[in-house]
C-alpha cells in the first residue's frame, strides 16, 4: 500500500424482507466490521446484518 490507498475488505451488510442486500460500512478488520454489525442488530429483531470479505474481483461473499 505504497501508494496512499487504504485497504477495506470487510463489508456490513443488510439484509431486508425482501432479500434485498445493502452495503452499509466497510471496515479495515472483521472483528471492527462485527461489532458494528452486532451494534446494529440490537436495535430490534426485524434487522439483519452480516459481515463478509471483499474478494478478488472487488465484490463481498468471499
Amino acid at each position: 500500500m505504497n501508494d496512499g490507498t487504504v485497504l477495506l475488505p470487510w463489508f456490513v451488510i443488510r439484509q431486508d424482507d425482501n432479500g434485498n442486500r445493502y452495503r452499509v460500512g466497510r471496515f479495515a478488520t472483521k472483528a471492527e466490521a462485527q461489532r458494528i454489525a452486532d451494534s446494529l442488530d440490537d436495535l430490534g429483531p426485524d434487522r439483519r446484518y452480516s459481515v463478509e470479505k471483499l474478494n478478488q474481483n472487488g465484490g463481498g461473499r468471499q
